[in-house]
């Protein structure tokens, strides 16, 4: 979601991210800054590869991102996680589990999330082969992160009626982790009929790897209590409506008797940059971007978003109520002041810009961890 045309930089310039791993980073995929008080111990990046056509030719787009990820795995960065879309210059990452192979070829720290396989356009069985062979190939780094999608193109491309596609998605989960965790597969839903299928190969992680689900709806929070699935944010959901979401998500895991430890990833939108005028040109800038997708009558809204896109002027209230945004110690105040909202410890940053992820790493990070 760069919004800025920016030099293409060398390879010293680009490493400048290594400031970071120089202060104390801890080695190992579970890294974090360290220091005192109520702190964040995991960062990640929720990486998009969007693309702005007038202003950036497409490969300096994964070329750029692929920079952040070489940075990302010497700092001490949790993960990245990968955005995949299809039909869409939003994400130009229509296969995350590919993307995901090339950055395990490139890395050897940083866990690789799918930010999120959207698992209602896959057959399950084929699903379930490409995470676990990206698991395999990865040494066990794999996060992931499934969810039903809501782009009204995907859904009419892939031949998936929207009214099916939240029982589609969770039947489609479910025969996924069947797969990793029985020998063969036997399967009777309402999509699929499957009998003795022996899926291979398995996730090297057992019983498989760690699952999150793509959850901005009520039904989708409701549905992963009741399963006992971790959730992933939305991160263009209002600043107001995560705690009320991560409450709703805790009374359900308590309701249906679940304890689930992993991670609940605070997903946000972060523009940084000298001062806080420029920072809120390029806040605004992937706003108006943003909303512009979001608002296209071609495309479905995100649910996380509905009421920022049909305010009286959506562009500034995305920019208030969405985007962290700011000079690094005025972002470093925002996100502390999260931290202390939730009772949340991952941070997983959706950068606007090049610079607004260098300073995230070399200025922010380091103050909050």
């Amino acid at each position: 979601m760069d919004g800025r045309r920016e030099p293409r930089r060398g390879h010293g310039e680009v490493l400048r991210g290594e400031v970071a791993w120089r202060r104390g980073r801890v080695r190992g995929p579970h890294a974090a800054w360290q220091g005192g008080g109520r702190r964040f111990l995991k960062f990640g990046v929720l990486q998009f590869f969007s693309w702005q056509r007038a202003r950036v030719a497409l490969p300096t787009v994964y070329e750029r991102a692929l920079d952040r990820v070489r940075i990302m795995d010497r700092t001490g960065y949790d993960a990245v996680w990968l955005a995949e879309h299809h039909f869409s210059t939003y994400s130009v990452c229509p296969s995350v589990h590919l993307m995901g192979m090339h950055v395990a070829g490139m890395t050897e720290n940083l866990r690789i999330g799918t930010g999120v396989s959207l698992a209602a356009m896959y057959h399950p069985t084929r699903l379930a082969e490409e995470v676990a062979l990206l698991d395999v190939l990865s040494g066990g780094r794999v996060n992931w992160g499934a969810g039903r999608g809501f782009d009204a193109k995907e859904f009419e491309v892939f031949g998936v009626p929207r009214e099916e596609s939240y029982a589609r998605f969770r039947e489609h989960v479910d025969i996924v982790l069947r797969a990793w965790r029985d020998e063969r597969l036997d399967y009777d839903g309402q999509f699929h009929t499957l009998h003795d299928v022996e899926v291979l190969p398995k996730p090297l992680q057992q019983p498989h790897p760690p699952v999150w689900i793509a959850s901005s709806s009520p039904e989708a929070i409701e549905w992963s209590a009741r399963e006992g699935h971790a959730i992933l944010m939305d991160p263009h959901a209002p600043h107001p409506d995560l705690g009320e979401k991560y409450r709703a998500y805790r009374r359900g895991l308590e309701e249906h008797g679940h304890h689930n430890a992993q991670d609940t990833p605070m997903a946000r939108l972060i523009a940084i940059a000298g001062t806080d005028a420029e920072a809120e040109e390029v806040a605004r800038a992937g706003a108006r971007w943003t909303v512009g997708s979001y608002a296209n009558p071609k495309t479905h809204t995100s649910p996380g978003t509905p009421k920022v896109v049909r305010a009286r002027d959506p562009v500034q209230r995305y920019v208030d109520e969405v985007i962290v945004h700011g000079s690094t110690p005025r972002v470093i105040d925002q996100l502390r002041r999260l931290e202390e909202e939730l009772p949340l410890d991952y941070l997983l940053a959706a950068p606007l810009s090049h610079e607004s992820f260098l300073r995230l790493t070399d200025e922010v990070l380091p103050a909050l961890g």
